[in-house]
């Protein structure tokens, strides 16, 4: 009796074959990587969770870590995904709460010290992004503790592109403005249904973006994008984030926007 033939094993592209193209200091991606509910629209189906971020990063060419919101990432954590993701892609960092939202910015020294600490090994591997200070929305505006806090030794030393998203429209004044610009610290523009910070007069070496409105972009506000980072990118370091949610829109709106920047380079 003859053998029953093996059904062919349908082999998953763990790899897409993506070459980024970006204007150099243009760093594009979403807000995390680790969500099964994106397949099949942005992850294959049959795609292994550990296989996720080194898929991600062929698509795009960076990554906004909300994990240490919470928690410090173990040095075994970093080295994964270090080794899971090529040469020139960067991960920037949500601070902790415990500084924005518990201590609100005052006596953080030895908080400061830890996180930065627990980030060598990605700024040794030339892949730190920058570190992103969202502060809690009831947080109103206090243009003095926020400049102490800058003049934090371990922020200082560490010399680190930040950016802060404020949250109370009682921040964006010339006079928090300045502050920023006094210690190169970015004003993140951060757009949600909800509240859309002002674009101000770039007040740093780097800027920061975070695209947050519920239902995505449209073809059309991607290429306005496109257009527009690559612009702000020759003269500073741009830093890109779309939402991240149960639907993969954002991360399709992060691969759409490095295409189109490919199609117009």
């Amino acid at each position: 009796m003859p053998r029953a033939s093996k059904t062919p094993e349908t082999k998953i592209n763990e790899k897409p074959v993506v070459t980024i193209v970006a204007p150099a200091g243009l760093f594009v991606g979403t807000s995390g990587w680790a969500y099964p509910t994106w397949k099949p629209g942005f992850y294959p189906e049959g795609l292994a969770a550990k296989k996720f971020l080194s898929y991600y990063a062929c698509q795009v060419n960076s990554v906004e870590v909300n994990y240490t919101f919470r928690a410090l990432p173990t040095a075994k954590m970093l080295s994964d995904w270090l080794a899971a993701t090529p040469e020139g892609f960067r991960f920037s960092f949500k601070a902790p709460q415990r500084i924005t939202h518990f201590k609100r910015l005052r006596e953080c020294e030895a908080d400061l010290s830890q996180f930065i600490t627990a980030l060598e090994p990605v700024g040794a591997a030339g892949k730190l992004g920058l570190l992103l200070f969202q502060l809690p929305p009831n947080f109103k505006a206090d243009p003095e503790r926020l400049r102490g806090f800058l003049a934090v030794t371990a922020l200082t030393d560490a010399a680190i592109p930040t950016a802060f998203e404020f949250r109370h429209e009682s921040w964006f004044t010339p006079e928090v403005e300045a502050v920023l610009h006094d210690h190169n610290a970015a004003l993140c523009i951060a757009e949600s249904d909800d509240l859309v910070s002002p674009e101000i007069h770039p007040s740093a070496t780097h800027t920061s973006f975070r695209l947050r409105r519920n239902g995505g972009y449209s073809a059309a506000e991607i290429a306005t994008f496109a257009e527009k980072f690559a612009g702000l990118a020759a003269s500073r370091d741009v830093y890109v984030y779309f939402k991240h949610e149960d639907e993969p829109t954002g991360a399709l709106n992060a691969a759409a926007l490095i295409k189109t920047l490919g199609a117009g380079s």
